[in-house]
């Protein structure tokens, strides 16, 4: 069976980036994302996928858009009930990474959400969806500071 994960780094206000950049980057939290996902498939829009200066290493990337990719390394959908329905055909973790529309198309198929909860505000021109935080089980991973800011990987547990 599936589980899907969806993995974000988010503000104080569910910022999530700005100019199809991310607004933070934070050497703990790059290295927590590369240990959580790697050797796993990633969801991400095409956005995201532009955003990237490369494939990620031994991920196998899977794009959700309506535009022609012309990359034998992707899989791609331009239907979010036919990706829907091949990751729910499949044994194994998935990740979905982004972006914001992404987050918010797979919020309630998602059975953890992974946050970097940053305590810190920037400007942002997208922004992480509302979630119902009572339908979670919250469990904080670790905490770390870094250029002082300080933030926590913070996983929720779906309530079944």
């Amino acid at each position: 069976m599936v589980v899907i994960k969806i993995i974000a780094a988010i503000g104080k206000n569910n910022e999530l980036g700005k100019d199809n950049k991310l607004i933070w980057h934070l050497k703990e939290d790059l290295k927590f994302f590369k240990e959580e996902t790697t050797g796993h498939k990633i969801v991400m829009g095409y956005n995201t996928f532009l955003s990237l200066p490369k494939l990620l290493p031994n991920r196998t990337s899977i794009i959700l858009t309506s535009h022609n990719i012309d990359n034998e390394n992707v899989i791609v959908f331009s239907n979010f009930e036919e990706l829907l329905n091949y990751l729910k055909s499949l044994d194994e973790t998935i990740y979905i990474i982004g972006g914001a529309s992404i987050y918010k198309l797979f919020i309630n198929y998602a059975d953890e959400l992974i946050l970097t909860e940053i305590s810190d505000e920037k400007m942002a021109d997208t922004f992480f969806p509302a979630f119902d935080k009572e339908n979670y089980n919250r469990e904080v991973i670790d905490e770390h500071k870094e250029n002082d800011i300080e933030f926590k990987h913070v996983r929720y547990r779906r309530i079944v």
